[in-house]
């Protein structure tokens, strides 16, 4: 216990330290052609990564995207979904800590926020010495929330165990669920083997699945409480007299060392593996951007701030304004019988306004559309259409089938 109170007293002072220095620090705010750009740390020289061109530079017509010295990124419009910037996207890398936004998109789908939670002797003590944690100790008391806090704004490895063996009851168990979500969020390049990052050869995703990772976790709204909570404080527990403070590691908030203007959030890693990586959430307007960056050095922080530059300043969201009158789509002999002889179409409508991500200044009527059936096993059918520019997906819109049941009633 005195060792765990030492180290515990170490990581207080230290949180109180950086806090203070923090509200020293002047407020540095990125904008793209003034001098108004903060210092981050890049090498010199730069790495052997950051002559190499985004794939997305051969796309025609589209803006060159910023040179950077990570391996590998991404630029996703959440809300779009169209990938702005990609570069070795679907390479292989190691995610160190930002492996705990899955971790943590699964304790929101799976578990009460204020269930109570006590540390097993396997999670207090089933990680390296010297990795990111509370010192939380065997047997002490917490409730999700207070859990998950730990684990998004202190990387606490420990109760990313805890928070694996609440959700699954082990975390093996917890593993086969995170690998399985993954599957089913369209990831390809993924496998995953601990829930908190740490080294692992078998532990391993790539640009592209961590950016469908963080979409979906964006659009949970228990999630968005973690990835932007700036400072939280533990009280005392049964096992710890003293109040924790933890304090979110993303550099890029408001008020913090490398602060962008519209950062709302994300999650840091690094380990000498994985190298420096880091999600970041960021808004302007009514746009939301999501990056990715695997493999880079010095936090990401001007990679980061160089690929929201480019996506903010060089594209734009457009709704596509689409008709309100059904699209209609061919039927089977069957359906025509099931729907009273209705002709040889069928209506589909569309429920809401279709935006794409495209370059600033794009003649959104030449974009090309592929439509696509998707059926549910209970529910109406769906038509899906998908937006391109010059082959490159940049938007989406679905329209719905027509209650079948209340015209057979009408």
């Amino acid at each position: 216990m005195i060792k765990k109170k030492s180290r515990f007293f170490r990581l207080a002072i230290s949180c109180l330290l950086c806090g203070g220095l923090l509200l020293n620090q002047p407020t540095f705010i990125y904008a793209a052609g003034t001098d108004a750009a903060a210092p981050t740390p890049t090498p010199n020289p730069h790495t052997e990564y950051y002559t190499q061109e985004a794939s997305t530079d051969s796309i025609e017509g589209w803006p060159r995207g910023p040179q950077i010295e990570a391996e590998s990124a991404i630029v996703m419009d959440v809300y779009t979904e169209a990938v702005l910037y990609a570069k070795n996207a679907d390479k292989k890398q190691y995610p160190a800590s930002i492996t705990k936004i899955l971790t943590t998109l699964l304790a929101c789908e799976n578990l009460n926020l204020s269930d109570d939670l006590v540390v097993s002797q396997s999670a207090a003590y089933g990680i390296e010495p010297g990795s990111s944690s509370i010192y939380a100790d065997t047997g002490e008391e917490f409730n999700v929330t207070q859990a998950l806090m730990a684990v998004m704004l202190e990387s606490a490895n420990e109760m990313s165990l805890a928070i694996a063996e609440k959700t699954s009851g082990s975390v093996k168990k917890f593993v086969e669920l995170m690998n399985a979500r993954a599957r089913q969020l369209g990831c390809t390049g993924t496998h995953f083997n601990n829930p908190n990052g740490l080294p692992d050869e078998t532990h391993y995703t790539t640009a592209s699945d961590m950016a469908k990772i963080a979409k979906a976790a964006w659009f949970n709204p228990l999630f968005r409480k973690f990835a932007t909570k700036d400072l939280y404080e533990i009280p005392p527990t049964n096992k710890q007299p003293e109040t924790r403070y933890l304090l979110n590691h993303h550099k890029m908030m408001s008020g913090r060392d490398y602060a962008y203007d519209g950062v709302l959030g994300g999650k840091t890693g690094y380990t000498e593996a994985a190298g420096s990586t880091l999600v970041t959430y960021a808004k302007r307007g009514s746009t939301i951007l999501l990056v990715v960056v695997l493999n880079s050095v010095n936090g990401c922080w001007s990679d980061t701030a160089a690929l929201l530059d480019y996506g903010f300043d060089n594209f734009e969201r457009v709704n596509m304004k689409v008709e309100k009158e059904p699209v209609p789509t061919k039927t089977l002999p069957s359906e025509k019988y099931i729907l009273k002889d209705g002709g040889d179409t069928y209506p589909f409508y569309s429920m809401r306004n279709v935006y794409v991500s495209v370059p600033v200044g794009t003649d959104t009527s030449g974009l090309t559309t592929k439509k696509t059936l998707l059926t549910n096993a209970a529910g109406p059918t769906r038509l899906k259409t998908q937006y391109y520019y010059k082959d490159h997906p940049v938007g989406w819109g679905i329209q719905y089938e027509r209650n079948i049941l209340s015209d057979l009633l009408s």
